[in-house]
């Protein structure tokens, strides 16, 4: 039954060739600007994601403020200062913390033989190497034993090694920290960073005893941490443990400030999910464009074969045969024109590649561009807008041919 159905269809398809093909590019046209609309929304949060796991998600940084609410008989603008005792209270009380880092940066002269620039020099521990995603071109990370040893070691920033030693290998060459001589144990590999003015790539990392001949290390400049566990939780929990240890309100949002940085990506996450709706919104309307034009075309069809339809019915076809046997031919048509749209979108995506958008700001940022991303769930939300089209485009014309009186079609001319 079905069968004949669709091959009746497929016959009335051939019969007006212009007339089909028309409408079939319609419907390409249509399902190939959703899918290019939603897979241009994918890879605008994917684009997200890449800038943001460069440094990882999961991943909190805290830094001393100063306080902005009265606490007890503690006045407001009192200096909250972190220490070692914090990094430890924080790892011990604070649930779901896994790895923490104390770090004490200053900005002072790096020198070779040849070249000297002002760039910031961090004191840190190996912790913080995995927190940060610290990943090695050349070399060796610090490890343990290079605090434990206090050892004069640095590893260095991508541009840093470029302006110091230009193409030369910088593996167990010396550099100078303020004065004092470093080996160079390791090159990191380039971050995404905006400007010239960004020190991402110029920094050097020391083992954090080490930073003491460099800059009293007493009083943290940070502290980064990684955890499992809900974001907002994590949060919570560290600004009511900092604040009890220093006697300050938990709501005082300035006397520590706190970098969550998956709660500034699930910010980002809600903007690239409301672009996508809206980007399938605007698709589905193109679509539904030239669904009004499938509709037309079969509305012209029916008008033109009521004989026919007449025939039909004086032989003993029922309502539903006639529905059925209109309704399948808008359907093929929708059907073959989505799977040319489909291949379409597949084609431009490949052809484009890539659109241009975080590496106009920034260097090393081929990761932040926007990839069209043509994921099976892509696919799938396509399909039903299309079918969704294609059967109220196909049903209404579908309705008025089995509605026909035989007696009048017969007699139309």
């Amino acid at each position: 039954m079905l069968s004949d159905i669709f091959g009746q269809a497929i016959e009335a398809m051939r019969f007006n060739r212009r007339r089909t093909m028309i409408t079939v590019v319609g419907m390409a046209w249509g399902i190939a600007t959703v899918v290019l609309l939603l897979a241009y929304g994918a890879g605008f949060g994917q684009a997200f994601e890449n800038i943001f796991a460069q440094w990882g998600t999961n991943m909190i940084g805290v830094f001393p403020g100063r306080t902005s609410e009265q606490a007890g008989g503690d006045k407001a603008g009192v200096q909250v200062r972190l220490t070692q005792d914090d990094v430890e209270r924080i790892q011990e009380t604070v649930p779901g913390i896994l790895r923490v880092s104390p770090t004490v940066d200053k900005t002072v002269p790096v020198q070779n033989e040849l070249h000297s620039f002002n760039w910031d020099v961090s004191g840190i521990t190996p912790e913080l190497q995995s927190i940060q995603k610290l990943d090695l071109a050349e070399g060796r990370l610090i490890t343990q034993a290079d605090v434990t040893q206090r050892a004069h070691v640095a590893v260095i920033g991508s541009e840093a090694k470029t302006k110091l030693f230009s193409g030369l290998y910088p593996i167990g060459e010396k550099i100078r920290l303020n004065g004092i001589s470093f080996e160079v144990i390791g090159v990191q590999t380039p971050k995404m960073q905006e400007g010239d003015d960004s020190d991402i790539n110029r920094g050097v990392n020391v083992p954090f005893t080490t930073m003491s001949d460099i800059k009293d290390t007493k009083y943290l400049d940070g502290i980064w941490m990684d955890y499992k566990g809900d974001p907002k939780m994590v949060e919570l929990a560290l600004r009511k443990t900092l604040a009890a240890a220093h006697n300050y309100r938990a709501t005082d949002q300035r006397a520590v400030f706190v970098a969550n940085i998956m709660e500034q990506l699930s910010q980002f996450r809600i903007i690239s999910l409301g672009l996508q709706v809206l980007l399938a919104f605007i698709g589905a309307l193109t679509l539904g464009i030239a669904g009004i034009g499938l509709m037309n075309i079969m509305l012209v069809s029916v008008q033109q074969r009521t004989r026919e339809i007449g025939v039909e019915k004086a032989l003993g076809a029922r309502k539903r045969h006639i529905l059925m046997q209109f309704l399948a031919e808008a359907l093929v048509i929708s059907g073959v024109g989505g799977a040319g749209g489909i291949a379409l979108a597949y084609a431009v995506s490949k052809i484009v590649g890539k659109i241009t958008f975080y590496s106009a700001l920034a260097s090393n940022a081929d990761a932040g561009d926007i990839h069209l991303i043509i994921s099976p769930n892509i696919v799938i939300v396509a399909t039903v807008i299309l079918v969704v089209v294609g059967t109220v485009s196909g049903m209404i014309p579908a309705i008025k041919a089995a509605s026909l009186d035989p007696i009048e079609a017969l007699r139309y001319e």
